[in-house]
């Protein structure tokens, strides 16, 4: 994970927001249906989880990254062009229902992160966060160190908001990461898809579209998945076979991503 840094994240994330619902249904003979319908679901997203996860280790490291005993760092020539496509950390003030604050913090978290690599002031973001983490008020975060890097604990906050009885909101903070990460990545294609070859755009995009119907499925049995599912619709275009074809669909897909990331983060 640490050598792909953010578009690692990104791609793994598609799978997280996806996998693991156990809402209860209200009929009892549907209940036993649908519980194994969606275990299969969800069997088959975090086998192509593993396979994209695969695929990308095999990837080489990006050119403008540093990996060192402190951890990932932008190289020199990288950290002169600084991004002006970042969220504003006051983005936080329109976010007044509960869904709107757990996305809004998860979206925040990655552009803190990016801010922090490129050097940037990130005391705004610092605050924004750590006021939306207490308005949430999920006892879930207690297992993550620090909400600031809520993003790059997946794994280990859908444990708790599933053991918290928080699931359905774990929906939303990752669509809204999934969402950033790939409009971030948009943002400097040719950058982040240097390390492909045809074959990692062909195998990661065509599993792509799978979990991508893996959540169109699941949408069916727990109508909170219908946002995220809404959210991540925008990347059924990626399906290439080469990494030209890729960076050629990313590049049409701009404004879907964009939409998707105005109607997640108002």
């Amino acid at each position: 994970m640490k050598k792909l840094s953010i578009l690692a994240i990104a791609f793994a994330a598609i799978t997280f927001a996806a996998c693991g619902n156990k809402t209860a249904q209200t009929d009892a003979a549907a209940d036993s249906v649908k519980s194994f319908e969606q275990q299969q679901i969800e069997a088959s997203i975090k086998m192509h989880m593993d396979s994209i996860a695969s695929e990308l280790g095999k990837l080489k490291t990006l050119p403008f990254l540093n990996e060192g005993k402190d951890g990932i760092t932008l190289t020199k020539e990288e950290k002169q062009v600084k991004p002006d496509y970042l969220l504003a950390a006051n983005v936080a003030d329109e976010a007044t229902t509960l869904t709107e604050k757990y996305r809004t913090l998860s979206a925040l978290s990655v552009d803190k992160k990016i801010a922090a690599l490129y050097e940037m002031p990130t005391e705004d973001y610092e605050k924004a966060i750590t006021k939306l983490a207490a308005d949430i008020n999920d006892p879930s975060f207690k297992a993550i160190d620090d909400a600031n890097t809520i993003f790059e604990t997946t794994s280990t906050l859908y444990d708790e908001m599933e053991k918290n009885g928080r699931i359905n909101y774990f929906w939303q903070l990752a669509s809204a990461a999934l969402v950033e990460q790939l409009y971030v990545a948009n943002q400097n294609a040719d950058k982040f898809l240097s390390t492909f070859n045809d074959e990692a755009a062909a195998n990661v995009t065509f599993r792509i579209v799978l979990i991508l119907d893996a959540v169109n499925r699941l949408a069916q049995y727990d109508p909170d998945i219908e946002p995220v599912a809404q959210a991540i619709a925008p990347l059924d275009a990626l399906n290439a076979t080469t990494v030209a074809e890729m960076k050629e669909q990313m590049a049409k897909m701009k404004d879907q991503i964009n939409a998707a990331r105005k109607a997640l983060v108002k």
